[in-house]
């Protein structure tokens, strides 16, 4: 009898324990839900036809660092165009180049930003074939094709990983992003730079932008 009860009590402990468990994940995940802050919001344009493909990240965070993300990003060369058009990628980011083309393609890039200490030409490759390259330098790399001149593409490499790149109505949104107060800037490809502060203190910071020719 006294061994019976022994066996119910232990597993009445299970169960209590099993239960405390289940009710720390679940507060876990409801931290982590309210704990996972994102700034959505639309970009306008003065003077330029589209406000699609205009990158929005978040600029230098004092005091705080980022390492270099272990996931690559893949730009396309794919019916004589880069693809996407603009990527953003964190410093440190590998962007594989591939070639999805019958032809050969050439990717270089004579500047990030203006520095020319920093061009790069990674050569010819057929078709199935990619070269990566990891830009360590916060920037915009213009690329190009020296074997099609009439290609072109971006690669703006930010300074956080906090970034986004708008959809065809201008509209973004940066997710994950701590609450805080941060600087939001811009960059277009036919729009000058746009800057303007962003506090992250609730789930969700709605932000509007515009960025003229």
């Amino acid at each position: 009898m006294q061994e019976e009860f022994e066996q119910e009590r232990n597993v009445m402990s299970l169960v209590k324990i099993a239960a405390k468990g289940v009710a720390v994940g679940l507060t876990l995940a409801l931290v982590s839900v309210v704990k996972a802050n994102e700034i959505k919001g639309k970009v306008s344009v003065q003077g330029i036809k589209s406000a699609e493909n205009i990158a929005v990240y978040v600029d230098v965070i004092p005091d705080k660092k980022f390492d270099a993300p272990k996931d690559p990003v893949v730009v396309d060369q794919r019916k004589m165009a880069f693809v996407p058009h603009v990527v953003a990628a964190q410093q440190g980011t590998t962007v594989e180049f591939l070639n999805s083309d019958s032809v050969g393609h050439n990717v270089y890039w004579p500047s990030i930003s203006g520095n020319k200490k920093l061009a790069h030409n990674l050569g010819t490759w057929p078709k199935g074939e990619k070269k990566p390259f990891q830009f360590n330098d916060v920037g915009v790399a213009s690329l190009l094709c020296n074997v099609h001149p009439e290609m072109s593409g971006y690669v703006v490499v930010t300074p956080t990983p906090y970034f986004a790149v708008t959809d065809k109505d201008g509209n973004f949104e940066i997710k994950n992003i701590p609450a805080g107060k941060y600087t939001l800037k811009t960059w277009s490809e036919d729009g000058k730079p746009t800057t303007q502060a962003v506090d992250v203190s609730g789930a969700t910071a709605s932000v509007e932008l515009t960025v003229k020719k």
